[in-house]
Parts: structure tokens; sequence; C-alpha cells
């Protein structure tokens, strides 16, 4: 490997562990996934001495640094909630029930954190404001590292024992980091048919281009990424490379609400490993896994134990495990970030990967983004400092409760307004083949025993995880969808027409739901006209679709949403 990769300059622990009988691969040398860009970065000069900096006794005047007594913040303090604030099991008890899951009725379960300029009495587990809002290297503050290395161990166990962290500046900024890292121009990158419309508008402008895999109920196929690359032919793909980078969404997948299981991904992996490819696992919604929804009439309340390590391990053994536990040779990239645990604003996640690619990225962001903002790394650290590792396993079981309960109102809601009924038969988009449909129909309007599709409004499959929920509208059924087709409109051109009718009058109805073209891989540069949608739009594949996020609304208007939605649809059909 060339020397300019070393890592010996970026102080980021190896955190990977391998269980006997894992399998073992010899150090690979991973270079030829760099792109020009990425291996024409040389160390920051300034960066570069910070390590001297470190020394004792050392006087620098070598850096552009403030001095720390010019800081105007003596100390910076917060009230933060403690880490069993959320109930394992919440209740609506009102239409605000998620304030009462909260604080139950009781005294606000709160604790104050203070950071100081500087730690007293010699204290260097203490985080300290001269340290965290100074210029520092890009791997972070030393304490958050250590414990997210820590929890890398903990949760994720990483087959490779190389694997290594580094923070940036939340996943969006990491994937961006990735897309520069890993890709030329005129490069493509797979993806799932569907999937985060952002991860393609980073790689768009720089040429980098998506290529669509099939997916069915647990994400991407691994049989279909295989027939993809087996048959890759440059000429038929105007001159495109066979890709190298694969960008996935495998937990609570952004906008279909698959999550992938360990089975599925290790078949990916072995195409991975044959075809060559680097996976960047980009997993925000990992700790929002919340199981199979469960209708009302047939849900029972099922108590955790709240406390102990067998608690612990039970949390950790029922999520889906991360592709770093079946990565032996450390071809992953995985990104994690604090936005959806904590707070979008704080700005902060990490990477988990081998660290050549680590020490490329470091580099990138040394001359970029720096450093995360030391205000949020000083809170964030002190936080998870003051709660521990469980602490804050504690705290994630809470939010995944809370997001589960926020799946089933709006799943709830759907029930009390349609009959709804399973069927296997009802695969309308292929990221649904192998699920159970819930295929939609207005209440009274034939025998529950009885199958009509050309009765059916629209079909969902509740997501396990994540934040959204993913809606098929059956705009086929529309009374005027015949009289479009004979007009002279395509099929496709006729539902997105319908499609749009139906968004715009949810939205005079102050509604606001993301249609489904957005999430569409086929290539086609996203055009978002002044609504927000573009009928004239063919070939997505996505007519009727709409991704309906649970995450940020309130209970009660989640529910005033749904029940609008519930009487928009039906009118839109009569």
């Amino acid at each position: 490997m060339d020397a300019a990769y070393a890592f010996e300059d970026a102080p980021v622990a190896y955190v990977g562990v391998r269980k006997a009988g894992d399998k073992e691969a010899a150090a690979i040398d991973w270079s030829h996934h760099l792109s020009r860009l990425s291996e024409s970065r040389n160390v920051s000069p300034l960066k570069g001495l910070m390590k001297y900096m470190a020394q004792p006794g050392m006087i620098s005047m070598a850096g552009g640094l403030p001095h720390t007594s010019y800081f105007p913040f003596e100390e910076i303090s917060a009230q933060t909630y403690v880490p069993d604030a959320f109930s394992l099991t919440p209740e609506e008890k009102s239409s605000f029930g998620w304030l009462w899951t909260l604080f139950g009725g009781s005294a606000k379960k709160t604790k104050e954190v203070t950071i100081p300029k500087y730690v007293t009495g010699g204290d260097l587990k203490g985080v300290q404001l001269a340290t965290a809002l100074q210029y520092g290297q890009a791997t972070g503050l030393p304490l958050l590292q250590k414990f997210i290395n820590e929890f890398v161990i903990k949760v994720y166990r990483p087959a490779n024992p190389t694997t290594t962290t580094l923070v940036h500046v939340g996943n969006t900024d990491g994937w961006a980091k990735c897309v520069l890292t890993l890709c030329n121009p005129g490069e493509g990158i797979l993806v799932e048919e569907y999937t985060y419309p952002s991860a393609l508008a980073s790689a768009w402008p720089i040429g980098v281009r998506p290529v669509p895999i099939k997916m069915d109920g647990e994400g991407m196929l691994a049989d279909d990424l295989d027939r993809v690359l087996s048959g890759w032919d440059v000429e038929a793909r105007n001159g495109m490379k066979k890709p190298h980078v694969m960008y996935t969404v495998p937990v609570g997948q952004n906008p279909c609400g698959t999550t992938m299981g360990e089975k599925r991904k290790k078949e990916i992996y072995d195409v991975c490993v044959k075809h060559d490819i680097i996976i960047v696992e980009d997993d925000p919604y990992y700790f929002l896994q919340c199981g199979p929804y469960v209708p009302k009439m047939q849900r029972t309340t099922v108590h955790e134990a709240e406390e102990g390590k067998d608690a612990e391990e039970a949390f950790i053994k029922s999520l889906a495990p991360s592709y770093l536990h079946v990565d032996y040779e450390g071809r992953v990239i995985r990104l994690d970030t604090f936005s959806k645990t904590i707070a979008p604003g704080s700005r902060l996640g990490f990477f988990t990967c081998n660290p050549v690619f680590a020490e490329r990225l470091l580099r990138a962001g040394e001359t970029s983004t720096q450093a995360p903002c030391g205000f949020g790394q000083a809170l964030i650290t002190s936080l998870l400092q003051g709660w521990g590792m469980s602490g804050w396993i504690r705290w994630l079981r809470g939010i995944r409760a809370q997001y589960t309960m926020r799946r089933d109102m709006c799943m709830d809601a759907l029930y009390d307004n349609f009959d709804l009924r399973e069927d296997l038969r009802a695969t309308d988009i292929s990221a649904w083949d192998g699920a159970t449909v819930l295929v939609a129909h207005k209440k009274g309007v034939q025998a529950m025993e009885k199958y009509d599709s050309s009765t059916s409004l629209f079909s969902i499959v509740p997501p396990v995880a994540g934040m959204f929920l993913w809606i098929k509208v059956h705009v086929y059924n529309h009374p005027a969808y015949e009289d479009l087709i004979r007009s002279g409109m395509s099929e496709s051109l006729a539902s997105a027409t319908l499609t749009f009718r139906l968004w715009k009058k949810l939205v005079e109805n102050h509604i606001l739901w993301s249609p489904g073209w957005f999430f569409a891989t086929d290539g086609v540069a996203p055009d978002i006209t002044d609504m927000g949608f573009d009928p004239a739009v063919e070939s997505k594949g996505m007519e009727g679709c709409f991704r309906v996020a649970y995450s940020s609304a309130s209970p009660e208007d989640m529910k005033k949403a749904m029940n609008i939605f519930s009487e928009q649809v039906v009118k839109f059909f009569e």
C-alpha cells in the first residue's frame, strides 16, 4: 500500500472484533477503489502539525489558533433528559399522549449538564470548551471517539478486526464524502430501485449516475445485483464502466420501509466480493426497528425488562445485524448519525470502515468541513458520558418505542377508516414482493371473504422500521382513468395525471406528502416543478405512490392528517 495512505497521523482506534471460525481474508489493497480526486489529496499541512502541538511543553506559534481566553463562553449548561425519560411501552392517555409518556404526569425527568472552559484538578476525563471550541483534528473529540468505538464493538460486532471509526457532519455529509472519495465522473453507483433522493442529488453534479437494482419485501435482491453486474455491457451502457460502489439503506429503507435480515445481507455481500463492490451502508433508522405491525384489536401490551445487561443484550439481538457483522474483508463503509436519535441540528455522525478509506475520508474533511461543530460535540459527548453505555442503550430503546407508537397510530387510523385486508396477490410494486400487502376498500362495500380488485382504493405494507409509510393509491381504478386512456394518454401518463390531482387536493387541505417519483432511480435527472410534482414525467413507474412521514407531527395532527386523507381519497374515487 502506498505510504500516502498510511494512517499514522490519524488517531482513529481499531474497533473490530472477530469470533473464532469467522472467515478471514488476506490484507487487501483497496487503493484501486479510490477516485482520482481522493488519490490526489495530501495531508493538510497545518493539520499535520497538530500532533506536535499536543506534545507536553511545546510552545506552539505555528497555527492560527485564537487564544482560548478570547472565547466568550466560560461554560455552557443544558437541561437534558435522563435515559429512561421515555417508556418502553408508551400508551396514549390523551390526545397529547406523547407528553404524558415523557413526563408521566410527574416532575420532568431532566438533569443538568455543565461544560466548563477548562477542566479542573487535572481531570482529563471531562469535556472542556477550550478544546471543543478550538481548531483541532478532523477526527473529533477523543472522548467522543472512545465512546463511539466501544459502542460499535458492543452493538455492530464488526467481523473485520481492522475496522476503524471517524466522525462526520451527519450522513448526508458522510455520503457526499464517500462519493468524492470513491467515484469518478461518468461512473455509476448501484442503488435500490427506489431510494433516498438526496443521495442521488449528491452524486449527480459530478457526473455519477444511479444504476437501479430490483427489490422485494426485504430490500435489494442479490440475484438481480449479480445479474446486472455479470451481464454488464460497457457499450450498451453508453461507455459507463462496471460500477464498483453500492449505496444502500438496508433498515427502514427510505422510502419503502423494508428491512433486510442477516441472510440477505450475506447473499449480497457474497455478490459484492465476487464483483469487487464497495458497500456504503447508510443506516440512520437502525435503532427505529419496531417489529411487525399488529392491528389495534389484536394488540396486547408486551412489557420489556427495564434495566440490566440481559435487557441490553435482548435489545441488541432484536436488531437486524449491520453489514459490518458479515464484512470479513473490510469492504463496507457504514454511515451512522445522531440526527434520528438525538437531533438533526447536532450535525454529528460517524463512519465505520477500513483504515485506508478512513484516512482518505479524513483528508477530505481536513480541507472542507474540518471537525463537526465544537458545541455539538461537547454537548453530545457530555450527554453520552453522563448516561454511560447502558444509559445510551436505554435511551435508544425508549426512542424505538416512541416511533413504534407513531407507526401504530397512523396504521390504526387507516384501519378505523377503511376495510383493510391482507392479500399476497396485491404486490403493486416489486418492493413488496413476498410481503403481506394490506389492501384498502371503503367500509361496507363487500363481504370480507370476497376480493374484488376493481373496488380497491390503495395498498400498503406496514413498515417494520424507520419513519415512513409507503402508500400506493390505485389510480387505475379511478372513474376517469379509462377516459384518459381513450383520449390518447399512455397508461403511465394517465396514472401520473390522476396522482397529481390527488396530491394537489391533499395540499389544498393542508396535508403535504412526498410524491413517489422523487424516489425513482431510473437515471433521469430530478425535475421539481412549482408544485413539487410533474405529471408529464413518464416512465418513473411510481404513479400513485406517496411517502408519508410519521416522525415529526404531533399525534393529534397525525390523526387529523390520516382522517383528511381518508376523506379525500374516498371523494377522489367518486
